[in-house]
């Protein structure tokens, strides 16, 4: 709020993006902001290296998103510190099948269920279907607008079923360059394509980079007037 305060938010929104991500309700409630500032929304994500987990999410709340052949998205399955709920939802499935199956498995299976607490099932199934509702509504109102409504709904089933499903992804800390992104229908645009935008962008990234660790600092949000909001490692501050 504070580095959008100010901004002239007729001429859209440019966001450049690196982050591994982070809450579900935070990046909702992000996107909902931004998409009140800037309706249509009319903002373009520009991701200079990576926009993972809850960044892919965000970038997903853009009409377009500016790559360049070394940036990097990420599946947005949610996750319960190493734990995918897809994957929990997904075990489940398969151990309730194995042991109707055959009853003596149920004794292979107790030990790995046991491992997983009261309700789990239930928090990761309302997890799924919470990061599935907040993609579908970002590509049906945002990016996919437009299209026409088999189209539409032929991209957010592909989107979500590579992004949103381990089936698909394998990996949460899976690395999608824009090869892939465009392949399952996503709007993107090559930053090699633009040359003094590439410049501009990776200069400004590349000087994040070098300064954010030598200050401690651990998140900054930056406007194109200087309007700065920072959190630093205080933790680790040497006297």
């Amino acid at each position: 709020m504070a580095a959008i305060h100010g901004m002239d938010r007729n001429i859209g929104l440019d966001l450049i993006l690196h982050t591994p991500g982070g809450d579900l309700a935070a990046t909702e409630s992000l996107i909902e902001y931004l998409w009140t500032m800037f309706p249509g929304p009319d903002i373009r994500v520009i991701i200079p290296q990576m926009a993972m987990s809850g960044g892919t999410l965000l970038a997903l709340a853009s009409k377009e998103i500016i790559m360049g052949a070394h940036s990097s998205i990420g599946p947005v399955d949610p996750q319960f510190g190493e734990v995918s709920a897809a994957n929990v939802v997904t075990e489940f499935e398969r151990a309730k099948q194995d042991i109707v199956a055959d009853p003596n498995l149920a004794g292979l299976w107790g030990p790995i269920l046991q491992r997983y607490g009261p309700t789990l099932l239930t928090v990761s199934e309302h997890a799924v279907k919470w990061a599935d509702d907040i993609a579908k509504h970002l590509l049906t109102n945002g990016m996919f607008k437009d299209l026409d409504e088999t189209e539409r709904q032929a991209r957010i089933e592909k989107v979500i079923g590579q992004l949103g499903r381990p089936a698909e992804s394998k990996s949460h800390n899976r690395h999608i360059g824009i090869g892939l992104a465009t392949e399952i229908g996503l709007m993107t645009v090559s930053l090699e394509d633009h040359q003094d935008l590439q410049d501009a962008v990776l200069s400004l990234h590349h000087a994040f980079m070098i300064s954010m660790p030598a200050s401690l600092t651990v998140k900054i949000v930056q406007n194109h007037k200087g309007v700065t909001v920072l959190d630093s490692n205080v933790a680790n501050t040497i006297d």
